[in-house]
């Protein structure tokens, strides 16, 4: 079948599915009401499961993890004209505030792919100064009521894109917002595209619950707090699942004084999706756990064997979140592979977390490709009164026994069962020894990077 589709008009609804690298790309029509969004979101889920397509898959060693398509959720009106971010111009300063303000907005829901270079970056993930860009920008539209529409578009289009300038590929799409370069960007549309396809319907209802709330509070009662300046504690703290669920649990408390009674178990899946749990350990009244965190992805420079128009990226570099719950600061010590492990203070008694970072496996090409692997990762929990390791537990990436997997887990069992073989709730030093103190790093003190302790 060939041809071409009629030129944009408002009153024709359609939708499209186009096969992508690895997914099928769906693309449906607006909903006017919950029920509408309600009833479309469902039914994409049922007919690609009858159809025999699934919403999740499983890695090698067994992790469970999302397609890697998108779950992009696009806002507008009937008619560009009724779009709520061209009759309020303020509105998309308020989500840009508010989102600015709560990284976990941007990383609880997205995919494997964060960072600068990713296909939805945050505004200050870019550029250092953009967060100072950014607070001039808002002045640009403060008593910004009554301004013409295409001032939104004009304060904002070089703001919200990516290192290299693409304004698609960015956390806040504006695309279709107001351009002047054709009618067809001339819709009043902001496309959210920090959000990846989650395994099942609900739960992307609930983020789309929770999106209209939040458009619904931002409309009544605008943001106006100061944006944060977090620099490096993005690639820091919001690596995290802790911080990222305290951040999550502000915005929540937001909504509920806002009156929309969101619970929280409602987005309990997201965080288990998201921070996988690895595996637990108890010892003496302490508990020890580790869960998978965020690590942005680097893309590397160019490659003539790859061609002019493909850039390699580095995914050899992991990262997970160590807690300790019963600990005695004065007493305990968290160790990996021998050196200690900056842990922080929560606020609860006797509880900590910090991040480790490691080289998972070495490819021929990534950043610093001479640093080896960092695994087996063996956890150490010290008694400093008498310098010896009290219990610990070892964390393999690939099988513990040097097999090589060479297809994909067929089910959840299966997965499971690789996910379980490379944890080992035992393999501490054992003897009196001293542990080894990294030089602290000022730009990511709550992470402790084994590649700086070659």
């Amino acid at each position: 079948i060939e041809g071409y589709p009629p030129p944009y008009d408002p009153r024709l609804q359609h939708f499209s599915i186009t096969p992508d690298p690895g997914v099928i790309e769906v693309n449906i029509h607006p909903a006017a009401s919950w029920q509408e969004l309600a009833a479309s979101t469902t039914t994409v889920y049922e007919v690609a499961r009858s159809a025999g397509l699934v919403t999740e898959k499983f890695m090698l060693d067994g992790r469970h993890v999302g397609t890697g398509g998108g779950n992009h959720v696009v806002i507008g009106g009937a008619s560009p004209l009724d779009s709520p971010l061209l009759r309020r111009p303020d509105l998309l300063k308020s989500l840009l505030g508010y989102w600015h303000n709560h990284p976990s907005l941007s990383y609880l829901f997205s995919g494997l792919f964060i960072g600068p270079t990713s296909q939805h970056p945050r505004v200050d993930e870019g550029r250092d100064d953009a967060t100072y860009e950014l607070e001039i920008a808002f002045k640009a539209l403060a008593g910004a009521e009554s301004k013409p529409p295409w001032l939104v578009d004009r304060v904002f289009r070089d703001l919200l894109v990516d290192v290299s300038g693409n304004t698609h590929r960015t956390e806040f799409c504006i695309d279709k917002l107001y351009t002047p370069d054709s009618a067809a960007g001339r819709r009043g549309l902001l496309e959210l595209r920090s959000f990846e396809m989650p395994p099942h319907a609900r739960m992307s209802l609930a983020q789309q619950a929770l999106l209209r709330a939040l458009i619904a509070w931002l409309w009544r009662e605008p943001y106006e707090r100061p944006l944060a300046h977090y620099g490096t504690r993005l690639q820091d703290d919001f690596m995290l699942p802790y911080f990222i669920a305290e951040d999550f649990a502000d915005v929540l408390a937001d909504l509920q004084r806002a009156g929309y009674g969101f619970d929280p178990d409602w987005f309990a899946p997201h965080h288990e999706f998201r921070f996988p749990l690895i595996g637990r350990i108890a010892a003496r009244g302490i508990e020890l756990e580790l869960r998978q965190a965020l690590e942005p992805w680097h893309v590397l420079g160019e490659d003539a064997m790859a061609g002019s128009t493909v850039r390699l990226v580095d995914s050899s570099v992991e990262r997970l979140q160590v807690k300790l719950d019963g600990a005695t600061g004065e007493r305990h010590r968290l160790l990996v592979n021998g050196r200690i492990v900056p842990l922080r203070a929560t606020g609860r008694r006797g509880e900590f977390v910090a991040g480790i970072r490691y080289r998972a496996w070495q490819p021929p090409r990534a950043l610093h490709p001479t640093i080896p692997v960092d695994t087996p990762l063996v956890f150490d929990l010290y008694d400093d009164w008498n310098g010896r390791s009290i219990a610990g537990c070892t964390y393999h990436v690939a099988h513990p026994g040097g097999r090589n997997f060479e297809r994909f887990p067929v089910n959840a069992n299966e997965a499971e069962t690789r996910r379980r073989a490379r944890f080992l709730p035992f393999g501490h030093t054992p003897g009196t020894f001293r542990p080894v103190e990294l030089q602290p790093s000022r730009e990511h003190p709550l992470t402790l990077d084994l590649r700086r302790a070659i």
